[in-house]
């Protein structure tokens, strides 16, 4: 667990600055992959759409509001404790838009829950704790989060797992729960500004991570917190070749002229730099990014639709959309050699070439309090 935290610690030190650049591509990496455990899928196509207020794909709209609750956390975690408000404030962002659970987002549940088993929990696979007993549950999270005598790897997998298994709202579980591990990781200092698509790596074996969260609320620790573990050494090796992915597409961006007359569209252009942080482009992104002296222009996009780095994703004359194809493919490909790398066949395969030492016991957490609540690591 120790060679995780040091392998991330080390990553965000090295990149420094060059990890911020991409820090939102690494987000929608993560709120996405988060999304598709769910069962939400939608084309990025779909999603700049969404970002402009198009609502065709109400799974493109949900990963939006993922997106933007996952840096919430993460940035709220960054500035001092993970707390209540925090998380609820999350939430609200995640869910506000949904057409049932909205006009209880950012609220934990009043009403009893279940995970499978239909329409009734007779047959359900888990029936979470009773909604009276939701904030006391909750409590005794936060104040583990507070603890910082744990490795954070660890710290952040419980917390996780425990978090899944109170289920403190209606909706939206899964995706704030797994957005409270980057933001367990800001918290404890692993990252400054890499946001770690761990989701990517547990959608690779979806049953494989869920059947730990049920072993976890048998007792069982170790299995979620190696999970969350090996997920973490894979990211970092796959984030690391992203980045130099990315500086390879600004090194060819620098060959890249306009299809007419006038000065070159070069790898330094304003625009150029935003599209290297985020493949989808609005109009008020760009005309946040241009400088005072470099009013919006039509001709500021038109020639990089021309020359193809470009492609616009809305018909409509205002609030336009577009998308950047090479960066689009080097962010579902970041996705996919997560995928890959963290398939059951593959950690098998490398589990065979190079064997690695038994890990040590995760000693399970003392109780947060001695309210007589449930003891951490419970459900």
């Amino acid at each position: 667990m120790a060679r995780a935290s040091e392998r991330l610690r080390d990553l965000d030190r090295r990149l420094g600055d060059r990890t911020a650049t991409f820090d939102l591509l690494l987000a929608r990496t993560e709120a996405v992959s988060s999304s598709r455990i769910e069962d939400e899928h939608a084309t990025l196509d779909d999603y700049a759409r969404a970002l402009v207020g198009i609502r065709a794909n109400g799974s493109a709209t949900a990963m939006v509001g993922a997106t933007a609750a996952l840096r919430a956390m993460i940035d709220d975690a960054g500035r001092g404790s993970i707390t209540e408000r925090s998380v609820l404030d999350a939430h609200a962002v995640l869910m506000r838009d949904d057409p049932v659970d909205g006009p209880v987002a950012g609220r934990w549940r009043q009403v009893q829950n279940w995970i499978g088993g239909g329409a009734s929990p007779r047959d359900a696979a888990y029936v979470p704790p009773p909604a009276d007993d939701v904030a006391d549950a909750m409590d005794d999270l936060f104040a583990f989060l507070a603890r910082d005598d744990l490795d954070p790897v660890v710290q952040a997998a419980i917390a996780h797992a425990q978090f899944e298994s109170v289920h403190p709202f209606t909706d939206g579980n899964g995706r704030i729960g797994r957005a409270l591990v980057n933001a367990v990781l800001r918290h404890r200092g692993l990252t400054t500004s890499l946001v770690v698509p761990v989701a990517a790596a547990l959608v690779a074996d979806r049953a494989g991570y869920f059947a730990e969260l049920v072993r976890y609320r048998d007792g069982h620790v170790e299995g979620v917190v190696s999970l969350v573990a090996a997920a973490v050494g894979t990211v970092c090796d796959e984030v690391e070749y992203a980045a130099l992915r990315l500086d390879e597409l600004e090194q060819d961006r620098a060959a890249v002229h306009r299809t007419g007359h006038g000065d070159p569209v070069t790898h330094d252009s304003t625009v150029l730099r935003v599209l290297l942080a985020d493949p989808v482009l609005t109009e008020a992104a760009v005309s946040a990014a241009l400088p005072p002296d470099l009013p919006w222009t039509d001709a500021v996009i038109d020639d990089l639709v021309d020359a193809g780095v470009l492609r616009p994703v809305t018909e409509r004359r205002s609030d336009r959309a577009w998308v950047a194809p090479d960066v689009l493919a080097e962010l579902d490909g970041l996705a996919e050699r997560i995928r890959a790398a963290a398939a059951p066949d593959a950690v098998a395969a490398a589990a065979v070439a190079a064997p690695a030492p038994a890990p040590a016991a995760v000693a399970a957490p003392a109780p947060a309090s001695e309210s007589g609540r449930a003891p951490m690591p419970s459900a």
